[in-house]
């Protein structure tokens, strides 16, 4: 067993436990919205709510994408700062080692926790379900099923909602 493959061996067991995670497919995952636990912040428009759940699920989807085809620059529209610095080296990672990752994410359970009072970034927790699947070339090297929450932070730019940062709870 060369070096390469070692590498690969170990990158596999890495992004099954720290990647930031994505859909694979067009078959749409459910979404369930918690009730808000806003703390210490202003209260969510009806308005604002949907385009943030509509701009954080475009964002699952060019991060599929991009880590699927291994292209950084189909994160830009949805991503930035760390979260797209996160991803960007991901896929540096990825491929330099000659694999991608597939996502096809079951489900959402969004709950709202933090919009600051000049509108400047919102936070949610996402509890997502998905399978992973690491492939090299075209042969899938593990599969399995998952169950993340994730931390996010969402910012506006002139048009949507950007994810800023992009983080797996660890507990």
């Amino acid at each position: 067993m060369g070096w390469r493959s070692v590498i690969k061996r170990f990158f596999v067991l890495a992004c099954s436990l720290t990647l930031p995670l994505a859909s694979a497919a067009a078959q749409q995952a459910t979404v369930h919205l918690e009730p808000q636990q806003l703390h210490g912040s202003r209260p969510i428009e009806k308005q604002t709510e949907a385009a943030v759940i509509r701009d954080y699920l475009a964002a699952w989807e060019s991060m599929q994408s991009a880590l699927n085809l291994n292209q950084p620059t189909l994160l830009d529209t949805n991503f930035v700062g760390p979260a797209l610095d996160k991803l960007t080296g991901t896929i540096g990672d990825q491929a330099s080692l000659g694999i991608h990752v597939r996502y096809q994410e079951r489900s959402h359970d969004l709950q709202f926790v933090f919009y600051s009072p000049e509108g400047s970034s919102i936070q949610l927790i996402d509890t997502v379900e998905y399978d992973e699947q690491v492939l090299d070339h075209d042969k899938v090297l593990a599969t399995k099923p998952l169950r993340q929450r994730y931390l996010v932070v969402l910012t506006p730019s002139e048009v949507r909602w950007r994810v800023r940062l992009f983080q797996a709870d660890t507990q």
